[in-house]
């Protein structure tokens, strides 16, 4: 299977570069089953197509401030986008620079202190914080909030909060798990008086979600590493639900590639650590029984991931569907309620 069996033609005005003025404001493309038709819904019909006994799990990370510039000690200008936050005031980052630093330099950044670049793999640098108190805290007053490469504008007040999920709680993701966006309070709470539940997983999203594919053939790929917590309280709960009757509902893929990772020989179990899974057409999952999405740039490791849940025909219909009836794409974009193909078959990546 190649990458190209994953193309579907985007043009760029779709690309939503804001927030609308409400979460739940944005449109909902329904995908049941292949066979039965579309829906174009609004968000907000979500508390009318969910039932009481149905569990939605989201991800309670927190985007941080992860960009931060300075200059190598040649004066030439670098940008760092923290990918990790690591012991000791170090992190795993990439650095943007017209020429790489190399491992035992230094770099003097505009907000007071320095990084030393400690090693570089796989085209991410491994740097050692120099500055006042923790990196973490300190970035709160120094970085800046890292807005995805395909909105072509620079972050402002309003992002701070528009670019977090509502019940956005364990810092450390450098990219929002944007599905959860269209959530607000009074939805949520609404949701709650119906009879639906929720639960939470930790996934910090990184900067290596928005990496293009490198290979042609996607079995060739090697997914980034991301870091999880699937708890006990979690697990029992998605069992009961189920022997109740209910359905688990995945708000997001960083929720499916969180469970999926924690799946044990079939059966989910609580985990904590880094994953690299990598889903693709030929995986089943069997860890949740809906999907709500964003809509996923083309060629994308999350296309094909969506692609694996409702089949790759399904999906790019759903696409064509989309793009002819102008719904908003990608992070600040309209969403999807994706139920699984009939008959889903496969193994493991």
């Amino acid at each position: 299977m190649k990458k190209s069996d994953f193309h579907f033609d985007l043009p760029p005005e779709l690309i939503a570069q804001a927030p609308l003025p409400e979460r739940t404001a944005s449109r909902l493309l329904c995908v049941p089953p292949m066979g039965a038709p579309f829906e174009d819904r609004q968000f907000a019909d979500i508390e009318a197509l969910l039932q009481p006994g149905d569990l939605l799990v989201f991800n309670d990370t927190r985007v941080i401030p992860a960009r931060v510039f300075g200059a190598k000690e040649t004066g030439g200008r670098v940008e760092i986008m923290i990918e990790r936050l690591l012991a000791g005031n170090e992190a795993r980052a990439q650095i943007g620079a017209s020429k790489s630093p190399k491992p035992g330099s230094s770099i003097q950044l505009d907000a007071g202190g320095t990084a030393e670049v400690l090693s570089r793999d796989e085209g991410f640098y491994h740097l050692r914080f120099h500055v006042t108190g923790a990196l973490e805290s300190w970035l709160n007053h120094a970085g800046k909030l890292p807005l995805p490469p395909y909105i072509v504008r620079e972050a402002d007040a309003s992002d701070a909060t528009r670019y977090q999920t509502v019940y956005a709680k364990t810092p450390g993701a450098v990219a929002a798990p944007t599905a959860g966006l269209h959530f607000d309070d009074a939805l949520l709470a609404r949701l709650q008086a119906k009879g639906v539940q929720t639960d939470f997983v930790t996934l910090h999203v990184g900067a290596g979600t928005f990496m293009p594919m490198r290979v042609d053939n996607i079995h060739d790929h090697t997914m980034h590493r991301e870091w999880l917590n699937v708890g006990t309280e979690l697990v029992q709960r998605i069992r009961k639900t189920r022997e109740a009757g209910g359905r688990v509902i995945a708000v997001g893929t960083t929720v499916v590639r969180a469970l999926e990772s924690a799946m044990r020989d079939g059966v989910l179990q609580p985990f904590a650590g880094e994953t690299e899974i990598f889903i693709f057409p030929g995986y089943r999952i069997r860890s949740v029984d809906a999907l709500i999405t964003n809509f996923h740039l083309p060629e994308s490791t999350l296309l094909m991931l969506v692609s694996a849940f409702s089949g790759r025909t399904r999906m790019l219909d759903a696409y064509a569907h989309a793009v002819k009836h102008g719904y908003r794409f990608f992070s600040y974009g309209d969403a999807m309620l994706l139920w699984p193909e009939s008959e889903a078959t496969g193994a493991a990546a």
